[in-house]
């Protein structure tokens, strides 16, 4: 197995990772069944790394396991809450070794089908490559492991049973604890974290015309409307523009700027984190950050890629006033704004119609769902 991580303006990037002997046979791929809602299409999987119920639970014990962070004080499930729809409540993350991060941290409802991770790498594309970031990436600091890999696999060998577990998730592995078995079995996991059992849901696609409220229905039609323009960046069935599953055919790999902040008049952004552009150098691409799903939001407070914004209230006042930016400056929009973020205006009683549409997209029975829980506590 072979994997190389480099940076680009303190940003991790996964130039390659190919695993080898590892993978599982095509029949078990075929086997597994997939527990998706009304509506939902099935999600992409790499072809190296087929679904197994093996995997699954092999992953859901890793994800929730301290031994994964190099001083043993966190897990996945530290900066990913299942109860709220596995973010945290943070402004932005805090590492393994208190390091405070620049970003807030994203949920992983529904993630198996983004279509790139993180808030602006399109270079991570796959749950895999994206799980080495926070095991081994040193800017910032995160679980702790970077170049101590095989710290951490003698670490997962000692542990008594565990290795029998790797094997039977990886019959075929050369060597069962590897850092391709780990982050394969942490994506495999991930991938079964889909949510759509919500008020919206169930009177969308369940027919139950009383599951949301005439407010709630209010809401829903300004949502949609040409007026306020959200689903233009939230659309389809994850309310995410950038989507992919298993007959996506070109997946697109959308950033956009929401005029957040406009520090120059001329559309930067804080030189800490001004977005995708880090990667790409190219000016227009100042300020866009990957738009996320909006599905549970109303419990994954607070919002934007640096958490600025406490609460919905606040996310529907910045785009009411055509961008924060705009709003606390009473000036003009940034020039790199998108054409969507134009401001429209809202009577008292329209907010908060739209606000309870957002509280629909609430699906409680995955914030709770035992299968998604801490093995430890709950079997």
């Amino acid at each position: 197995m072979v994997w190389r991580v480099g940076r680009r303006a303190g940003v991790l990037v996964v130039l390659a990772w190919l695993g080898a002997g590892c993978g599982s046979k095509d029949s078990e791929a075929e086997r597994y069944v997939w527990k998706l809602p009304t509506g939902f299409p099935t999600p992409r999987v790499p072809a190296d790394n087929p679904m197994t119920e093996e995997k699954v639970q092999l992953g859901r014990r890793l994800f929730f396991d301290v031994r994964l962070s190099r001083n043993e004080t966190q897990s996945c499930a530290s900066c990913h809450d299942p109860a709220r729809a596995f973010t945290e409540p943070l402004v932005t993350s805090q590492g393994s070794t208190g390091e405070t991060h620049r970003r807030n941290s994203q949920g992983l409802a529904n993630v198996a089908y983004a279509t790139s991770l993180t808030w602006a790498n399109p270079s991570l594309t796959t749950l895999e490559a994206q799980a080495l970031a926070p095991l081994f990436g040193k800017e910032p600091v995160e679980l702790g492991f970077g170049d101590r890999e095989e710290e951490l696999l003698g670490r997962l060998r000692a542990v008594p049973g565990l290795e029998a577990e790797f094997q039977r998730a990886f019959p075929e592995a050369v060597e069962p604890v590897s850092v391709a078995t780990l982050t394969r079995a942490l994506a495999s996991f991930q991938r079964t974290l889909i949510s759509g059992n919500s008020a919206y849901d169930r009177y969308v696609y369940g027919n139950e015309v009383e599951a949301m409220t005439r407010q709630q229905k209010r809401g829903m039609e300004l949502f949609f409307s040409e007026r306020l323009e959200c689903d233009h960046c939230h659309s389809g069935f994850n309310f995410q523009d950038a989507t992919v599953h298993e007959t996506t055919v070109e997946p697109i790999l959308p950033f956009h700027n929401t005029g957040l902040y406009n520090e120059d008049g001329q559309g930067a952004y804080p030189a800490k984190d001004p977005g995708l552009i880090e990667l790409t150098g190219r000016p227009e691409d100042m300020g866009r950050f990957r738009a996320p799903s909006l599905r549970n939001v109303a419990v994954t407070g607070p919002y934007m890629h640096d958490g600025s914004l406490a609460t919905l209230s606040d996310v529907l006042d910045h785009y009411a006033a055509g961008g924060h930016a705009r709003m606390v400056s009473g000036g003009e929009a940034s020039p790199l704004q998108s054409g969507f973020v134009r401001g429209f205006t809202l009577t008292a009683e329209e907010k908060e119609d739209v606000l309870a549409f957002l509280e629909s997209l609430t699906d409680t029975e995955f914030l709770t769902d035992p299968r998604f829980s801490d093995p430890s506590t709950v079997p």
